[in-house]
């Protein structure tokens, strides 16, 4: 009984040598995970804008948001596919998405609203009564 009971002993304790192995380990790994290695790079070298010789020389396009709203004013309710249609009749090169996502964030800041699939300005801002 003794040397099946030392057998089990000496298997323990075995085991807690493997166990403290494992524990060392996962530590040293701990220790990589939080410290990656920095990667050398080269300094940024500063963004050299172009200067205007004349002050509004380039023709400027209003934002997005700004050229939706443009045509919501004039035109009124629409659905977001002719919204783009009309900003890019104005001569200005668009995409539906963009007009779109452009639409979402202007409804988030109660700039605009959706009612049956129209777009559409606020009741304070909506089209002006013609004379």
């Amino acid at each position: 009984m003794d040397s099946s009971l030392e057998r089990i002993r000496a298997k323990i304790a075995d085991l807690e040598v493997k166990l403290a192995d494992l524990r060392i380990a996962e530590r040293e790994l701990m220790a990589l995970e939080r410290a990656p290695a920095r990667k050398t790079t080269a300094p940024r070298t500063p963004k050299v804008k172009p200067k205007r010789t004349q002050k509004g020389s380039a023709p400027a396009h209003p934002t997005i948001s700004a050229a939706i709203a443009e045509v919501l004013n004039e035109h009124g309710a629409l659905p977001a596919a002719e919204i783009a249609e009309h900003i890019n009749a104005g001569g200005r090169e668009i995409e539906k998405r963009s007009v779109s996502y452009s639409l979402q964030a202007l409804k988030k800041q109660g700039r605009v609203r959706i009612r049956g699939g129209k777009w559409m300005l606020p009741k304070g801002r909506s089209k002006p009564a013609s004379t």
